[in-house]
């Protein structure tokens, strides 16, 4: 029996339920039936609020950069904006939070619709914003004049990046066993930092 929803709920229970059935199988390969079966509707409720299974996996990518921004607003206000502590503990933060959900993985960065163009700014990927923020505050405490801080931010997410793609293939353990892909990130930031400090020192 199809439950009753009112206003957004409907649209957000199919969300979740589209959610759940990627968690479960560990990817994005389900018909927009089956969220609708999950949520106690009929196959062509979804239609009311998605235009098709694209549009509902867009609005399941929003909900996991919704979650990720949570949990760097969690991380930025447990550490001091201006430290290195802080840059670090946020991109650990990231390889974490994308990590422990592999089979969102590719939904989040792969739609089209998640794409960056030229209309976009950093407040439409709060997470990100919130780590520039970090990098700016830091390169403001060292007195860096004329340094490109999203030139740095983005620079360093592409490290993070790189080691969650590597570590959620599995290709880190083919080359590197006994790795630590979170020691490996906060070894290569700490590295990356000391010679932005150095080169500053040099001028």
């Amino acid at each position: 029996m199809s439950r009753n929803y009112h206003h957004g709920d409907l649209r957000n229970a199919l969300i979740v339920a589209a959610a759940e059935l990627i968690e479960e199988a560990g990817c994005p390969d389900f018909a927009i039936s089956d969220a609708a079966k999950r949520a106690g509707v009929s196959a062509a409720a979804p239609y009311r609020h998605f235009k098709d299974r694209d549009d509902l996996l867009n609005a399941v990518a929003d909900l996991c950069f919704i979650g990720l921004a949570e949990n760097v607003l969690q991380t930025r206000d447990r550490h001091e904006m201006g430290t290195r502590e802080c840059i670090i503990a946020l991109g650990l933060t990231y390889l974490q939070y994308v990590s422990d959900r592999p089979a969102f993985y590719q939904l989040m960065w792969n739609e089209q619709e998640h794409l960056p163009d030229e209309h976009s700014d950093n407040a439409s990927r709060p997470g990100f914003s919130i780590f520039l923020e970090a990098v700016q505050a830091w390169c403001e405490r060292q007195h860096f004049s004329g340094v490109d801080a999203l030139d740095l931010a983005v620079k360093m997410w592409a490290l993070a990046h790189g080691l969650a793609v590597l570590n959620i293939n599995g290709k880190l353990a083919v080359f590197l066993p006994e790795a630590d892909v979170y020691d490996m990130l906060s070894s290569s930031a700490h590295t990356f930092l000391d010679g932005v400090e150095r080169s500053h020192q040099q001028q």
